[in-house]
Order: C-alpha cells, then structure tokens, then sequence
C-alpha cells in the first residue's frame, strides 16, 4: 500500500510562522511535524509516500528529499499555489498512488494512531475507511456520526445523540474511484465526496482514543513541542 502526506496548505493560522516555513516543516519535539509522519509510515512498513505542496513547496522536497533516510521513496506532486483543496489534490496525485486503495495522512497533524492498521486495506465495496477521534475543545460538534458499526453526516439533523459525534482525524483509507469525479488541476473538497460515499454505504470507520492534536496554531504547536520535548527528555 501506498502512502500520502497532504502538505499543500498555506497554513493561514499560523502566520506569520509560516511566512518563511512550510506549515509541515514546523519543529515540534526535536524534528519537522512531517518527519513524525515519514518514521511512523516507515516503522509500520510503507515504502511508497506522496507528498503534495505548493506553498514553499521546494523548501519540503529540499528537506526530505527522496526519503532514503527513512528508507523510504517520495514522490511529489506539485500544486498552484494556493493549492487544489484535499480532494483536488489527491485527485491530481492518483497516477502516483496507483490504482489500489491508498492511505493518506494530513501533514498538520500529531497522531499516534499506527499506520500498519491501514494495511489490510478495504473491504469489497468500500470507497473509504476513516480514522475518528474525540472532539477536541476547539471543533465540539464533531464532523461526522459514528455508532460503532455505521458512519454518516451530521448534516442537519439535531436529535443525533452527542455522544456519537466524532472529529474526522485527518487519516483515511481511500480506493481512487472515490475521486472519479474530480478533475485533475482543480480544486474539489474531500467531505462532499465522502457524505456522497457515505449515504450509499460506502464508507467505514473506526475510533482512535491516542494522542491526536490538529496543530492549527501557534499555541498548539507551542503545546505540542513542549510535550514532546519533554517526553524525548524523558
């Protein structure tokens, strides 16, 4: 199975952080947020990783190269700046993913959810296998509902027990065909293409109660970098 590193973003709440500095190349604990990522994906037993940009884009494919380092192979796909949203983006690196179900990881994010789960890939039928995480304090009413076998949207429906509302993690499994509708070069968002999956049964999910932090601040990342300096120490 192959992996992809979603690292185009602009990274707009962490100005002025990211005027110079890709969002993905933010240190947290010692090292880049993204090369957390790349040891995860290399230790679980990934070979294979794209890894998207636009925003200082060359500055990530100077920093990590070919991946040898991990023993790992990356492959870029190069977007317009101001990039092509989540579900453009992978739409454009398909020819790089292959034709087979695929993991893709936001680089924005800090997860200790292990990569090698991803591995026995879909179901037959499935579009999508999705990771959730308990709401964090700043996304309280959750992206999608999850009962423990069934997962769909929110939408506008109210009456949805609190209780099984849950935060979209940023990992999921995907099989191409997810993307058929996406045109190459544009810009397309990745959560209607899901609920459209999701209202045909298409899509599954699971829990993860680890480490997950959205590092969408300057005080998160400044959180998170304090954490884990303090655990390397340790």
């Amino acid at each position: 199975m192959k992996a992809m590193i979603l690292a185009a973003g602009r990274g707009e709440r962490m100005r002025p952080l990211t005027d110079t500095c890709p969002k993905p190349l933010l240190q947290v604990g010692g090292k880049p947020l993204i090369v957390w990522h790349l040891e995860r994906l290399a230790e679980a037993g990934f070979s294979e990783v794209v890894v998207n940009h636009a925003h200082l884009g060359e500055r990530i494919e100077s920093a990590l190269g070919d991946g040898e380092r991990w023993n790992l192979n990356i492959r870029y796909s190069a977007e317009p700046e101001g990039a092509l949203e989540t579900a453009g983006g992978i739409a454009q690196a398909i020819p790089l993913l292959g034709a087979a179900p695929f993991l893709v990881i936001n680089g924005d994010i800090f997860c200790d959810w292990n990569p090698r789960l991803a591995l026995p890939g879909l179901n037959a039928g499935q579009l999508a296998h999705l990771v959730l995480v308990p709401n964090p304090p700043q996304h309280p009413d959750g992206d999608f509902i999850f009962n423990g076998s069934s997962v769909g949207a929110i939408g506008t429906d109210t009456t949805a027990d609190p209780g099984t509302r849950y935060t979209f993690s940023g990992i999921g499994v995907y099989r191409p065909e997810l993307f058929a509708e996406v045109i190459p070069g544009t810009r397309a968002k990745l959560a209607p293409l899901l609920v459209k999956a999701m209202n045909q049964n298409k899509v599954s999910a699971e829990l993860h109660s680890g480490a997950w932090i959205d590092v969408g601040t300057p005080e998160r990342l400044a959180a998170l970098d304090a954490k884990l300096s303090v655990a390397t120490q340790g």
